[in-house]
């Protein structure tokens, strides 16, 4: 991973207790990570909803992915919840995901509620990160939000970056790998990936 040489801006603290749930992204360890952006709102120089939104790229990328394996996935075996789903580990962890792939036979029906699910997704998708990161890197909350679900009993997460163009494929055996996302990566059964060509495809100068 590529990580930035820029010295990092020092913040004035804020202290946790006055900081609304509702910027709450997600929790770890018991610590609350906020949403990017969340400063903004404390300052009433933004809204809730502006800081909630995805860029137009993430969500581009987020419905290809979505599109893609839907079309291909087997829908009697798997579900596929997406929109920042809820996934609650334990009392001290609560997660956010961009696309997960959960087994129908452990995510059953009945457990399709209100509530975050609480069970192991077999594959967990990211597009960039989605939390404001003042006192970690972005490889360190990569690396701890990848093993809490590898832990949790999740079999491949997966991660695409928009600024390194790179993707994360991430297993429980320890095999992590960094490659260039214009390369063909499997999902799962078989069900492939390549944003880097996709957006060559549509004329994004993002490829």
């Amino acid at each position: 991973m590529i990580a930035s040489s820029a010295p990092r801006k020092v913040l004035p603290k804020i202290h946790a207790g006055k900081i609304p749930t509702f910027l709450i992204h997600e929790i770890i360890d018991g610590k609350p990570f906020y949403r990017k952006g969340y400063r903004d709102v404390l300052g009433k120089t933004k809204t809730l909803q502006e800081i909630t939104g995805t860029s137009s790229l993430q969500a581009f990328i987020i419905t290809y992915l979505t599109i893609r394996i839907g079309k291909q996935i087997d829908d009697d075996k798997y579900h596929i919840l997406t929109n920042e789903a809820g996934l609650h580990l334990d009392r001290k962890n609560n997660l956010a995901g961009d696309l997960f792939i959960f087994d129908s036979q452990k995510l059953t029906i009945d457990k399709i509620n209100k509530n975050y699910a609480d069970v192991a997704p077999k594959i967990s998708i990211e597009v960039d990160i989605d939390i404001a990161r003042e006192e970690i890197s972005e490889y360190s909350y990569m690396t701890i939000k990848t093993k809490k679900l590898l832990d949790f009993g999740t079999e491949k997460v997966l991660w695409f970056l928009t600024d390194s163009k790179k993707v994360m494929i991430a297993t429980p055996n320890g095999d992590w790998q960094m490659r260039d996302w214009d390369k063909d990566v499997e999902i799962l059964d078989g069900i492939s990936c390549n944003i880097g060509k996709y957006l060559k495809e549509k004329g994004s100068e993002f490829a």
